[in-house]
């Protein structure tokens, strides 16, 4: 369900919720209430591996998002992963909660807007990575499943996972991909001839007219200069710094029109000094206002 252009215009932090009964197409509107919680949900993986090193991230109000994976192949592990995540960001909205989700990697926001979709919001996804992760089969040079899930998102290639989770697709205009400065010859490509925003400076986002209605904001940290936060699978030189990251998500938590954020995290295994844990939750905490 998506909702009709008048409730999105509704929809801001400074509200009560109003329910509407699941049966009868469930949505949320903000109308006035001063302040959410903020539920976190972790899912402790990598794809569909574990990573032991997230689990001590957790506090003791997290929800931890663990199960025992089927045999198969690993979209249909990724899957068993992802759809119970979609229903705690349905049911942490529909306590008049902000899901934020912390995982080892970014196929975990399509289990994320699964459920934005199932409490009845259709967001602008706001997308800040290193990498423009909108790879397909046809134009991978690695085969990264991890590189895909943003052109997943918005139909384009395998479509295993976001079938199996509940995903409609979402349209490409509804995307705000910034930085990617790391793209694969195909995939440079395929956004330029997309319909996705794309901004390659993530200073952009200080003036960008951002859309009317809710934001769904995905931050994966390997965006961040690795001269500043290094313990990353994938650092990529440049980049911004964590002074020029924290003012544009100023900028975005004063729209009071964050729905979720969910984060693809370094690796703590990487992480001896704890430079990249402290640099991403600083800046965490900076979005969420």
């Amino acid at each position: 369900m998506t909702l009709h252009p008048l409730l999105i215009a509704k929809i801001h932090f400074r509200a009560t919720i109003r329910r509407v009964d699941l049966l009868d197409q469930l949505c949320h509107i903000w109308q006035g209430k001063e302040t959410m919680t903020d539920k976190f949900i972790l899912t402790p993986y990598f794809l569909d591996d574990p990573v032991p090193g997230l689990r001590p991230l957790a506090q003791s109000d997290w929800l931890v998002n663990e199960t025992e994976l089927p045999s198969g192949n690993r979209q249909t592990r990724m899957v068993a992963l992802y759809r119970p995540l979609a229903t705690a960001v349905s049911h942490t909205l529909q306590q008049g909660n902000r899901p934020i989700s912390i995982a080892g990697d970014c196929c975990t926001s399509i289990g994320v807007l699964a459920g934005l979709q199932q409490a009845g919001i259709t967001p602008t996804l706001i997308w800040l990575d290193a990498h423009g992760d909108f790879n397909t089969w046809e134009t991978t040079p690695s085969g990264f499943l991890g590189g895909m899930p943003l052109a997943m998102i918005v139909g384009r290639g395998e479509q295993t996972i976001t079938q199996g989770t509940g995903l409609r697709v979402l349209p490409e205009h509804r995307i705000i991909l910034t930085d990617a400065r790391d793209l694969d010859p195909g995939e440079r490509e395929a956004v330029t001839e997309s319909a996705v925003i794309r901004l390659p400076d993530v200073r952009q986002l200080l003036n960008y007219p951002l859309p009317a209605g809710p934001l769904y904001v995905h931050f994966d940290t390997d965006v961040i200069n690795p001269t500043e936060a290094p313990a990353m699978n994938y650092p990529t030189p440049g980049g911004p710094s964590v002074a020029t990251l924290a003012e544009v998500f100023q900028r975005l938590a004063e729209t009071e029109r964050i729905v979720a954020v969910s984060v693809s995290t370094w690796n703590p295994d990487l992480d001896k000094d704890g430079r990249s844990r402290q640099a991403t939750m600083t800046l965490l905490q900076t979005l969420l206002g």
